[in-house]
């Protein structure tokens, strides 16, 4: 498969402090890659940073084969990457049809974007069941579910979910990681997972890389890792 994202010594971080110290990875074009790693080792750093959320100090991005100059977020989700964050980012006092419709702002060819959301919603029945409720009376894990199927909207070749199940009750869990499996299968899209439940990533994603102090301290295939005595994550 071609690389889409190809990432190599990328250095970014806050004020004066650096987190991203030399940041080296790549993701294939349909492919699925968990990051994993502590509380604090600059995988959400790391994803801000490629969609431009946060500047680069150094180093060098490479996206669908084009040199990436630091652009403005704007810019990267028309060029094909999106981002589901932490917290979710939803409208809670919009309907899920007007959070999924927000989410085909870059289209300008509306019935291309009502199609996608009918994939969309098809891809999510339980939101087609309420398209019409309120994002805010909605429960956490179909808050997120909302989320990415906003984030499809845009149609990215890359979309990268940053703790998708962090505040679930652990039945949602399974579910709403299941959906990476499901977006993969459905659309071809590349996934960057970052998640703090190793295995059920490691489940969906055919290699990982493990973070620590903002480095790339280890890769290897998923199924290595989760072949792997469970003493493998202690070490990082």
């Amino acid at each position: 498969m071609p690389v889409l994202l190809d990432v190599e010594s990328l250095e970014a971080g806050y004020g004066k402090k650096t987190v991203l110290q030399g940041v080296s990875f790549h993701v294939n074009a349909g492919e699925v890659v968990a990051m994993l790693g502590h509380n604090g080792a600059g995988k959400s750093t790391t994803l801000k940073t490629i969609l431009g959320l946060l500047p680069a100090r150094a180093g060098r991005v490479r996206f669908a084969g084009a040199p990436w100059a630091n652009g403005s977020p704007s810019d990267n989700v028309r060029r094909g990457i999106a981002l589901v964050p932490q917290g979710r980012g939803v409208f809670p006092d919009l309907s899920v049809v007007e959070n999924l419709a927000l989410g085909a702002y870059t289209q300008r060819d509306r019935g291309a974007a009502m199609t996608r959301m009918e994939e969309i919603l098809e891809l999510f029945p339980m939101l087609a069941e309420r398209r019409a409720q309120r994002v805010g009376t909605m429960s956490g894990g179909q808050q997120q579910m909302v989320a990415v199927g906003t984030a499809l909207m845009q149609r990215p070749l890359l979309l990268m979910m940053d703790e998708p199940s962090i505040g679930l009750a652990p039945v949602l869990v399974q579910r709403v990681l299941e959906t990476v499996a499901r977006i993969n299968q459905r659309f071809g899209t590349a996934i960057v997972l970052v998640e703090q439940n190793i295995k059920t990533a490691l489940a969906m994603a055919s290699r990982a890389y493990v973070m620590k102090s903002g480095r790339i301290v280890l890769e290897k295939s998923a199924s290595e890792l989760l072949a792997a005595p469970e003493s493998w994550w202690e070490l990082y």
